[in-house]
């Protein structure tokens, strides 16, 4: 899921759900008063005026899940685990030779900070794609929101914070009653990954208060050292990838696609985004989700299904997306 810091709606992101700044999408921005955009820190961009922030932010959505849609596609060919963590590398990659985060001003608690956040960040995306490799894309995007949820519900204490969180139980309490029989470990996994996703939030926000970092520098270190801690438990899991070029830079451009572009378009939306809105459209973010697993997977949700995503949404949209 930047300006001050990462998007926590967002999951898995360089982020970014991967969806990232210190840290998407990926997969938090900090939100300003009601009505006003969010103001960028030194050095951020602003985007060009000539998109509107709400396309922007809506494509990096789709962009993310569409990464996260033909992964699964790839899952027949290498395993989850290995496409995962080949995302964790195209991301950390990309960034550092966008970042060059080593020019950096790093002090050792600095870089502890910045890999601990990198490590969860990593993980998250590991435990989402075991999630989707047993569960639909948009059920598992619905059931991992209750992590970011739960944290405003946690760091606001306000009755409309709770009221979102009972929503979003609710929501997941129906989604996981509908695939707990068929799929338990899938719905395990799932809110595995929400709970990463809420301390993927709470550690980029400790990141992103180190203002002598230079914006997305901790996102670049973390990612690499994602990518290292993980490396001896998954890059057994890629060889196949290693034997077909043609299928490793499909499992490259995964990473690049769900993870570096949704969170370049994210960084332009959320600097010109109103609080209000930037609520409606996360409460698009299920349904985004469910819509790309029906076009690109086939995964056709029943009733109870839409129904517990639709719970999640307005969970997420009712949320103060406040700084916990």
């Amino acid at each position: 899921m930047s300006q001050k810091g990462p998007n926590p709606w967002m999951p898995r992101g360089a982020d970014y759900r991967s969806r990232c700044s210190a840290p998407t999408r990926i997969r938090g921005v900090d939100q300003p008063p009601q009505g006003e955009p969010v103001r960028p820190r030194a050095g951020s961009q602003t985007g060009s005026p000539r998109v509107p922030s709400e396309l922007l932010f809506v494509g990096g959505a789709l962009t993310q899940y569409v990464g996260s849609a033909l992964a699964v596609l790839l899952f027949a060919r290498v395993d989850a685990g290995g496409v995962a963590w080949l995302r964790v590398l195209a991301a950390a990659g990309a960034l550092a030779a966008w970042r060059r985060p080593w020019r950096g001003d790093w002090t050792a608690g600095r870089l502890h900070l910045a890999a601990t956040f990198g490590v969860v960040l990593a993980a998250m995306n590991l435990v989402f794609y075991l999630a989707i490799d047993r569960l639909p894309l948009g059920t598992t995007v619905a059931i991992e929101f209750i992590g970011p949820v739960t944290v405003a519900a946690v760091g606001s204490r306000t009755r409309r914070d709770a009221l979102a969180l009972a929503l979003a139980v609710l929501g997941v309490a129906l989604l996981s009653g509908v695939r707990l029989e068929g799929s338990p470990a899938g719905v395990a996994l799932a809110l595995g990954a929400g709970a990463l996703w809420a301390g993927y939030v709470v550690l980029g926000h400790r990141v992103a208060a180190e203002r002598a970092l230079r914006p997305r520098d901790g996102l670049a270190v973390g990612m690499l050292a994602g990518a290292v801690v993980l490396a001896p438990f998954l890059v057994g899991t890629t060889g196949p990838a290693w034997s077909h070029p043609a299928l490793l830079a499909a499992c490259l451009g995964v990473g690049i696609l769900a993870s570096v572009v949704p969170y370049a378009l994210e960084q332009l939306a959320m600097t010109r985004l109103p609080r209000a809105r930037f609520a409606l459209l996360l409460a698009l973010l299920p349904a985004s989700a469910a819509l790309v697993g029906a076009v690109v997977l086939g995964q056709v949700p029943g009733l109870l299904e839409l129904a517990g995503i639709g719970l999640v949404g307005v969970a997420a949209g009712l949320g103060s997306h406040a700084e916990p």
